[in-house]
């Protein structure tokens, strides 16, 4: 006879306690996400992630959840995975600048992670809005990819607050120019080939940049403006996170990487949400979109292994309960692989890949043992009522990344999870 399936006591749990969605389609009516309001509660940033990129269930429920928190919740900020210095022309186009069709101009080298919708919506919802909803980029440059969207307009500031100091802002673009390509998976390995002297160089020439600059604040301020200053500064700091990206990842990838050492992406990008708090209206409410790797609150680790400290741990940790973490997951359908590809576009290709059923221990695996279809499930209420009751262990431990599963405690990594029955990769990746 067949070994019978172990009892799942906490897909019982999800059986009883998690709520059925009922649409999967960008116009659809919003009622059905009212369920949202109560589980967010105060929060001042909502995260929504996704356990793979260039999925169209997911991307379709991000801009559903968007229109909701907007339209319903008062949210008027989406704060996005895309680079913090590359995001204000974006805000500019969403507030009307430009014309209707030029966005595909401002995203012609950006990874096509799904922005275009979001920001198509929010031009046309701010056209008639009393309280427009503004955009945030707050990545490293390119992801990673290039210093350049980072430093040429820092370089354009102290042409008019410190000209002398340009001859060194100018090694340091040269030096990045050399390596720069459309992702960090095109970068990182450029960068691995320059000569020692030359990564250093731009390593101590960045620094060199950003101490003078927290060191003469009050002479920066006094030539232009403290939002010009705050906003050139935050643009360098990308620039030197995106550096030491580099020296992680080339380490990383030779073997011999440091324990959560890509972990400056994320804290950088947590600094980019909280920069973007401080200089908005008190109460400001914000809607962040990024990878669940991103958006989880505690650590990231591969078989047994600490492999980085992510965004959604830092803002935790300052933000407390106003911060909420929405991950999206599967359990049946297609991920898309992302598999390194020096020579692709991107650094990696996008592979369609079929979703094998899910771990025992997954997220994914109570979904499936609990027969649920499109819904979501408040996980700070499977928290309490885990605490101290050993009959809903074991608790799941791990949650889809890719085709692949990252370890995390998910009551803890995660706020509320949306499952979608399957996924589908997006099928207009020619460019890739």
């Amino acid at each position: 006879m067949p070994a019978s399936t172990p009892h799942n006591p906490f897909a019982d749990w999800l059986r009883t306690h998690a709520v059925p969605l009922t649409h999967l389609d960008r116009e659809a009516p919003l009622d059905d996400l009212e369920p949202l309001r109560s589980l967010i509660g105060d929060a001042r940033v909502v995260a929504i992630g996704e356990s793979s990129h260039f999925i169209d269930e997911f991307a379709v429920m991000r801009e559903r959840i968007l229109r909701f928190l907007v339209e319903r919740c008062g949210f008027t900020v989406l704060a996005f995975e895309y680079g913090f210095s590359e995001g204000f022309p974006l805000d500019a186009w969403a507030q009307g600048e430009g014309t209707d069709d030029g966005l595909s101009d401002h995203l012609a080298a950006a990874i096509p992670v799904g922005l275009d919708e979001p920001l198509r919506w929010m031009r046309r919802y701010n056209r008639a809005a009393a309280q427009p909803v503004r955009f945030a980029g707050v990545d490293i440059p390119a992801a990673g990819g290039s210093l350049l969207p980072a430093l040429a307009p820092v370089a354009d500031y102290l042409r008019r607050t410190d000209p002398e100091i340009l001859p060194t802002v100018r090694t340091a673009m040269q030096i990045a120019e050399s390596f720069a390509g459309g992702s960090g998976a095109v970068a990182a390995p450029a960068w691995a080939r320059l000569t020692s002297t030359e990564q250093d160089t731009l390593s101590a020439t960045l620094m060199r940049l950003l101490v003078r600059f927290r060191s003469v604040e009050p002479l920066y301020v006094s030539r232009s403006d403290q939002r010009s200053y705050d906003t050139a500064l935050q643009r360098l700091e990308g620039a030197c996170h995106a550096d030491y990206t580099f020296r992680a990842m080339a380490d990383l990838f030779a073997g011999r990487g440091l324990a959560a050492d890509t972990s400056a992406r994320d804290v950088y990008m947590a600094g980019s949400v909280r920069w973007h708090l401080e200089r908005l209206e008190p109460g400001t409410r914000v809607v962040l979109a990024a990878h669940n790797a991103h958006i989880q609150k505690s650590p990231i680790s591969f078989d047994g292994h600490l492999t980085g400290l992510p965004m959604g741990q830092h803002l935790h940790r300052a933000l407390g309960d106003h911060y909420f973490a929405l991950g999206l997951t599967s359990t049946t359908g297609h991920t898309a692989d992302m598999p390194r590809d020096e020579n692709a576009r991107f650094g990696f290709t996008v592979d369609a890949t079929a979703l094998e059923p899910p771990e025992p221990g997954s997220i994914e695996a109570a979904f499936a043992d609990a027969g649920l279809g499109l819904g979501i499930a408040d996980l700070r209420r499977a928290r309490s009522a885990a605490h101290g009751n050993a009959d809903l262990a074991p608790i799941p431990d791990r949650i889809r990344l890719q085709s692949g599963y990252m370890n995390s405690p998910v009551l803890d990594a995660f706020d509320a999870i949306l499952h979608t029955p399957t996924s589908t990769v997006v099928d207009n990746l020619e460019d890739m």
